[in-house]
């Protein structure tokens, strides 16, 4: 007699992956948070960004950085199941491809909007740090066909 495990059955194998993902997205965070730790409040880099016309600054704070990481987890989450619908042979490739383009063209922002070295170059490690966790626990979980 054989059982199945709850996460080798093909019923549960959604569940099983929608429960790794959510994982991810509060990986994602909880690393993005940490990054934030250890740039704003112990090396004591101000994350402050140009807004609007360029006249205005205004400070990173945490909830921005956990906002921030859970709405680019969730996207990566949304964009990836729509691609196991349109080309589930190839979706942890085309997905995976296209998470690290985002990701390389976020890095923009930070680079423009930071007013000093210090802080462009500690929003760039919290895009990198958000990123390198989100990209591949998420290009794991793609459904295989």
């Amino acid at each position: 007699m054989t059982t199945n495990t709850p996460f080798r059955s093909r019923e549960n194998a959604p569940r099983a992956r929608r429960g790794t993902r959510s994982l991810a997205v509060v990986a994602g965070a909880a690393a993005a948070l940490l990054a934030w730790l250890v740039t704003a409040k112990f090396a004591g880099t101000h994350l402050d960004v140009r807004t609007g016309s360029g006249d205005a600054v205004q400070s990173v704070g945490v909830a921005a950085v956990v906002v921030a990481a859970v709405v680019a987890g969730l996207g990566g989450w949304a964009s990836l199941a729509v691609l196991e619908r349109l080309v589930p042979a190839r979706a942890r490739a085309v997905w995976t491809a296209l998470a690290v383009v985002v990701l390389v063209l976020s890095l923009a922002g930070p680079l423009d909007q930071g007013t000093t070295t210090g802080a462009k170059a500690g929003l760039v490690g919290l895009h990198l740090v958000t990123g390198m966790v989100l990209v591949p626990a998420l290009a794991r979980t793609a459904a295989r066909r």
